[in-house]
């Protein structure tokens, strides 16, 4: 996919996967809501989460964002290979939680409901934002190999 064929698809697409190392050398992978700033991902979690725990020790992560089709020839995605900055201030990270839960509303993106923003405004305190610092990517549309266009 080209550079403006992957901004669209992960601004059409809702959830990463988001793959970090374990203390035992195995992958941990779990699905995070994104946003994009500036072309790079971002998400938010817990603090006290294992991806984060898995991150302060090795600040790398590989991310997966992929849309499944009724067959092969849909399938689709972008695989970042990432260096994660782990950002604390809390309100940085409740900037961020407030600029996820606009792009989920329900009923499509917009200003969030008064007790979602006082949700995330209480949450922030527990929260850290992942910042996610593309290295390498390697993209995927099978829809062209069915066009002939790969």
């Amino acid at each position: 996919m080209s550079r403006a064929e992957v901004a669209a698809f992960l601004e059409e697409e809702r959830t990463v996967i988001c793959a970090t190392i374990g203390r035992d050398g195995f992958p941990h992978l779990m699905p995070l809501w994104y946003v994009v700033r500036d072309g790079e991902l971002w998400a938010w979690t817990f603090a006290k989460s294992q991806k984060v725990r898995n991150l302060e020790r090795d600040a790398r992560a590989t991310l997966e964002v992929e849309a499944g089709g009724a067959d092969y020839g849909q399938l689709r995605g972008v695989m970042l290979k990432c260096d994660v900055t782990i950002h604390r201030d809390t309100d940085d990270v409740a900037a961020l939680g407030l600029e996820i839960f606009e792009r989920y509303r329900a009923g499509g993106p917009g200003p969030v409901r008064d007790d979602v923003r006082a949700m995330v405004l209480r949450q922030a305190p527990k929260r850290v934002a992942l910042q996610f610092g593309e290295r390498s990517r390697a993209t995927w549309d099978h829809r062209k190999l069915a066009a002939g266009v790969y």
